[in-house]
């Protein structure tokens, strides 16, 4: 009996009838048609409304200044209150070159933090000082150092950039000094907004345009700075973002 059940058709299908049936396997394959889909991008973060608010568009600075697309920032270097607990006065402004954060320190323990990028001038000085000035919109000129390092980058500026979105001083700056003595030690806005949290090759302490403009009316002409460099110093280049003697003064530009 076994033999006959063996032999059935039904038990053993043929080549035959394999052979009719592979084109219903494979309509059955292909007959729903898969939606593509978005891979998430690990890097895009949850942006709450304050935030989208804090770094909005501020049309009514004397250059628009766009919003800044905080999406793929770590949310450590947004602006926040945090705990800080500091033998510093409140008002004073802390720069912790090594985590990237300026601090700006308040009453009861707490501080206004900032993300930060540094510099390679950010990084070749430690110490305390003071703003000497401030300056909306300021602007910016290229030593012969950087114009001999990059002539067609810079070679255009020779004469001076007027303040503006691609300043690379972004919307505020505010310049150190000991006593009557320019640090060259600047803290400025950027039109590099990705830079925030790193380090770059050139350039002082940079925040982002919301944040200088928020730190900038916060804190007056004679506010006390401390920066802190844990580090290894780097060797200073007056071709970052030292300006000449012509550009000490403009108050065309908004200096005072």
């Amino acid at each position: 009996m076994s033999s006959r059940l063996d032999a059935s058709p039904l038990a053993r299908p043929t080549r035959r009838v394999f052979a009719a049936m592979t084109p219903l396997f494979l309509a059955a394959c292909v007959s729903q048609r898969q939606q593509p889909f978005e891979v998430p991008n690990p890097n895009v973060h949850y942006v709450s409304p304050e935030y989208l608010e804090m770094y909005g568009d501020k049309p009514n600075e004397k250059y628009p200044l766009p919003a800044t697309d905080i999406s793929e920032v770590d949310p450590r270097f947004l602006r926040q209150i945090v705990s800080y607990p500091t033998a510093e006065h409140p008002g004073t402004i802390v720069v912790d070159t090594d985590n990237h954060f300026l601090y700006l320190v308040q009453a009861g323990g707490k501080a206004v933090r900032y993300g930060i990028g540094v510099g390679k001038q950010g990084m070749s000085w430690r110490g305390r000082a003071r703003v000497a000035r401030k300056a909306e919109w300021p602007r910016w000129t290229p030593t012969p150092d950087m114009i001999r390092r990059e002539p067609k980058k810079n070679g255009p500026w020779a004469g001076g950039m007027k303040g503006g979105l691609d300043n690379p001083l972004g919307a505020r700056a505010l310049y150190l000094y000991q006593g009557d003595r320019d640090t060259r030690y600047r803290i400025h806005g950027t039109s590099e907004p990705w830079s925030i949290g790193k380090s770059m090759s050139s350039g002082c302490i940079r925040l982002f345009n919301q944040d200088i403009i928020d730190l900038y009316s916060r804190v007056p002409a004679g506010t006390n700075v401390l920066v802190l460099n844990r580090g290894k110093l780097a060797a200073p280049e007056t071709s970052d973002e030292a300006p000449p003697p012509d550009d000490a003064f403009l108050p065309a530009e908004g200096d005072f």
